[in-house]
């Protein structure tokens, strides 16, 4: 994870999906699961939170290929328990379907809006996700809830999936403005430990 910028509320978000939102609530103040179905007007925001965000994961700091990649309104500040929340678009996060899943009603993921820099580090050649060792709590307690909840280190996705974006950028000589679009925590990292050059990647992937 790395660091999101809240963006700004689109225009017409609150007569899409604020409006219709509260007029339910002001009817089921407390809904409970089944009483959100056909009820779940931030879906209408997905199409502005998938562009406002640079189709960028807030939790992998990845790309999400549509529809492929599914992406997703996580409510950060989940609804059932903040069900006032359920139509905030300062309260929406940008997720890949599986991430959000994982997230769910959990309280214990660090938010990206609040991160500080270089909270989380990769590791290379491992590609392991670790909170950053200078770390002190109870933020680093944070990070590792984060990294655990949303299973960043799952060897078969998360893992797999880093590798397979530094195989896009050294087999297919993409540019690293690429990467950084789309993959921007791992180009970070690169950047950020001065593994950047061609010759550093093939030693990274090669010692895989």
């Amino acid at each position: 994870m790395i660091p999101v910028k809240p963006q700004p509320e689109p225009d017409d978000f609150d007569e899409k999906v604020r409006q219709p939102g509260l007029a339910f609530l002001s009817q089921v103040p407390n809904p409970k699961t089944e009483d959100w179905k056909n009820y779940d007007y931030w879906r209408r925001s997905l199409p502005d939170l998938y562009t406002s965000y640079n189709k960028i994961c807030a939790y992998s700091a990845q790309w999400i290929p549509r529809p492929e990649g599914s992406p997703s309104v996580d409510h950060f500040l989940p609804k059932s328990p903040k069900p006032e929340l359920a139509y905030e678009w300062h309260n929406f996060r940008l997720a890949c379907l599986s991430l959000n899943q994982r997230k769910g009603t959990q309280l214990d993921v660090i938010d990206p809006f609040e991160l500080p820099v270089n909270s989380f580090i990769l590791d290379f050649p491992s590609l392991i996700i670790k909170p950053n060792p200078e770390l002190l709590y109870p933020l680093k307690g944070r990070v590792i809830s984060t990294i655990n909840r949303l299973q960043l280190n799952d060897s078969d996705k998360c893992i797999d999936g880093r590798l397979e974006w530094l195989k896009t950028y050294y087999e297919d000589n993409s540019s690293f403005d690429s990467l950084k679009r789309k993959a921007p925590f791992i180009a970070y990292e690169l950047e950020r430990q001065g593994l950047v050059e061609v010759d550093k990647i093939a030693y990274i992937m090669g010692v895989r």
